[in-house]
């Protein structure tokens, strides 16, 4: 069963300010987590595309690795 509840960040922060510090900073911690993932997704998604192939990422890598070695040498 779901509930809501109408409540402001104000008020939201002053119930959490309640909290143990413990408790507290493992919340920020999975909120932190959650935003990270969703922040993830967000950026896999806006950069997805069947544009590229695997053989041509391999590709560009060993030109780029081929290039950097005769560099060195």
């Amino acid at each position: 069963m779901n509930a809501t509840i109408d409540i402001s960040y104000n008020q939201l922060l002053l119930l959490l300010q309640q909290m143990p510090v413990r408790a507290q900073l493992r919340l920020g911690k999975a909120l932190t987590n959650q935003s990270i993932r969703a922040e993830l997704d967000y950026f896999l998604d806006v950069f997805r595309t069947n544009e590229i192939s695997e053989e041509d990422i391999l590709a560009e890598v060993k030109a780029v690795r081929h290039e950097r070695y005769a560099l060195c040498s």
